[in-house]
């Protein structure tokens, strides 16, 4: 049994625990909802983007774009979108499960956030390059992280791109995805994370004339597609740590607290159980 000297110290160690949750979760509260709205704000012009990219490559014709082009994959490259920090419940764990399934010598890394680059030093996997971005992420820094992989990809040193991210849908659900970034097409459907996917186009025989020429236009629009891609990743990976950590946080809290309550319920039952021995020992004294 637990004397009252050490129910009032674990009263006090969970209470400063507690308090730290707490400030954590108010902390992440006042992140998550910039960064909610940032996730889904987006959202309207990106699936836009998206129908506009689809509707050109359909039509294209003969003409062939280099990031159009499908390759035997023998050597893949892996862009691991996490957290920087942990505490965020399962979020970092499933990201981690699905970039496991990829083969340890056919596949190279780039990590974004400081647990993903952790995750691949920890595996023993091959690391291309590093990036950060912070709690707001920028559209250079999405820039900079897709114009890697589309190097990559131009070079022939990877025969395909691929995206492990978390889609947001609210505060209480976060997805873990795994995307294809390069090739840019259709085989999974609508590749931007947070958006439905939409029925394939349907086939027709309008003629499509492109201005000034398609090399001119698919040399824009692809490589701004890409950018967007990976920004909205980037985005949605925000949201989702920030509502994943406010969350865990919340609950952390709650469980600190009900602790406190039980704690505090066993020290009065042992400090009054000790009232009644002594007042007993009292009586049975007088008595003698």
């Amino acid at each position: 049994m637990n004397s009252p000297r050490e129910l009032r110290r674990r009263i006090r160690s969970v209470s400063g625990t507690a308090q730290i949750t707490r400030a954590m979760q108010m902390v992440a509260a006042s992140k998550m909802r910039k960064a909610q709205e940032a996730a889904l704000a987006g959202r309207p012009f990106v699936h836009m983007l998206y129908l506009i990219r689809r509707e050109a490559t359909s039509h294209m014709g003969d003409f062939s774009h280099p990031l159009l082009e499908v390759r035997q994959v023998r050597k893949r490259a892996v862009i691991l979108i996490a957290a920087d920090k942990g505490l965020c419940g399962p979020l970092n764990s499933n990201l981690f499960r699905l970039a496991a399934e990829f083969h340890p010598e056919s596949t190279v890394f780039i990590a974004a956030g400081r647990k993903a680059a952790q995750f691949i030093a920890r595996t023993h996997r091959q690391l291309a390059a590093e990036f950060e971005y912070g709690d707001t992420p920028t559209f250079p820094e999405a820039r900079v992280i897709a114009g890697f992989a589309r190097d990559l990809f131009l070079k022939r040193e990877v025969d395909g791109v691929q995206v492990i991210g978390t889609r947001f849908v609210n505060t209480l659900t976060q997805q873990p995805l795994s995307l294809q970034f390069l090739p840019i097409g259709e085989i999974n459907g609508l590749k931007i994370p947070g958006i439905e996917p939409e029925a394939e186009p349907s086939p027709d025989d309008t003629e499509f004339v492109f201005e000034p020429s398609p090399e001119v236009l698919f040399g824009y629009v692809l490589p701004a597609y890409l950018n967007i891609f990976m920004y909205q990743a980037l985005l949605n990976a925000k949201a989702s740590e920030q509502s994943a950590r406010m969350v865990s946080m919340k609950n952390a809290t709650d469980n600190a607290e009900s602790l406190i309550k039980d704690l505090t319920l066993e020290y009065n039952k042992l400090r009054q159980g000790n009232i009644t021995r002594e007042l007993l020992e009292i009586a049975g004294g007088q008595a003698n």
